[in-house]
């Protein structure tokens, strides 16, 4: 049955009518699909036969909690979304002076393979749907009962290797009649997958594209982020000039601080030079540790010294802010060990 939580107003008030419904009906059950209503039963203001049709037509489904953790120190709360066919996919929700901001993931897995990063370990399973998303957005304000004001487009997986689902979730979040949160609200992030930067920039969209960059040289970059054998760093850097001279909106540039790998004067420098000139801001973040990782997070006097540097070559430069810490909230470290415990427990039965 098709997902009736991924269709836009105008589609299901198209769908509506072949079925013979009045149009003012497709607003009531986007409305109730956009509250989070659990079944078309829930729907009261539409006919017992509608709710009936529309259940033998549609498929609604909404996910649920398998584990959520709340850090002590900052409040963050890290949530594992288990979805209708037994994946699961986190979510982050992060508390700033400026509002609620949810992280939310677009796959199941994810197959770009860095090497920093937790999400990737086994590799894609699937990709998520337009509603899956929506949901990890809706479902995260509902249970914490705190307004989500932004969105982060990145958790688990390549938002852009999901392109038309992630694009179709951007229209549903953004709309006036569902949860109406801005585009300027709304961040995505890509390992640089430089074909789909292109046509993101022709969507002419007013949200900020983040990208992972972690290193200014090919060599560092081969080693540590694969998609770097497809496009280099020049090539990944002329899309984003092109972006920026499209779109006018300034390009955040993800930096993990790996000790001894990409956090040398050398690197800054190389930075400084590869960024002049196209109004970019450097997000300098401290690695987190993965289990599976020997790569280790830079000293803090290293990071500051690299901003330093970035700074004094006219590059904005921030060091993130570390939140969640201690309930594990970078993206894929509970979905690593919640699938490690399953296993653990089908095992000895």
């Amino acid at each position: 049955m098709k997902d009736i939580k991924s269709l836009t107003l105008k589609e299901l008030s198209e769908e509506l009518a072949q079925l013979g419904e009045p149009k003012f009906r497709a607003l009531q059950v986007y409305t109730w699909l956009h509250r989070g209503a659990r079944s078309f039963q829930e729907m009261s203001n539409l006919s017992k036969a509608l709710r009936e049709k529309l259940s033998q037509t549609y498929s609604l489904y909404c996910p649920t909690v398998a584990r959520r953790l709340v850090s002590q120190k900052d409040g963050t709360v890290k949530y594992l979304w288990r979805l209708e066919d037994g994946n699961c996919v986190e979510s982050v929700l992060m508390r700033y002076h400026h509002g609620n901001t949810v992280c939310i993931s677009s796959e199941v897995g994810c197959a770009m393979g860095c090497a920093f990063c937790a999400s990737t370990k086994g590799g894609l399973i699937r990709r998520l749907s337009p509603s899956e998303m929506l949901d990890q957005v809706l479902f995260t304000q509902l249970d914490s009962g705190l307004p989500i004001s932004n969105i982060v487009l990145m958790g688990i997986g390549e938002p852009l290797d999901n392109y038309d689902n992630v694009l179709r979730f951007l229209q549903l979040v953004n709309s006036p009649e569902g949860m109406n949160i801005g585009m300027r609200h709304i961040s995505l992030s890509t390992c640089g997958l430089v074909r789909r930067i292109g046509d993101l920039a022709k969507e002419d969209l007013q949200l900020t594209l983040s990208v992972s960059l972690h290193a200014p040289c090919d060599e560092i970059r081969n080693e540590i982020m694969p998609v770097n054998r497809r496009w280099n760093v020049d090539e990944l850097l002329s899309a984003c000039r092109a972006y920026y001279e499209k779109t006018g909106r300034r390009i955040s540039f993800e930096y993990a601080m790996i000790r001894d790998v990409n956090d040398t004067p050398q690197m800054a420098k190389l930075l400084g030079k590869k960024l002049r000139g196209m109004g970019a801001h450097v997000n300098l973040i401290p690695l987190n540790d993965i289990e599976e990782s020997p790569l280790k997070p830079s000293l803090p006097q290293t990071v500051r010294a690299f901003q330093k540097s970035l700074e004094e070559q006219g590059i904005t430069a921030t060091v993130r802010r570390t939140l969640g810490i201690d309930i594990n909230a970078s993206c894929g470290q509970l979905r690593r060990k919640y699938e490690k415990e399953q296993t653990s427990e089908r095992s000895d039965c």
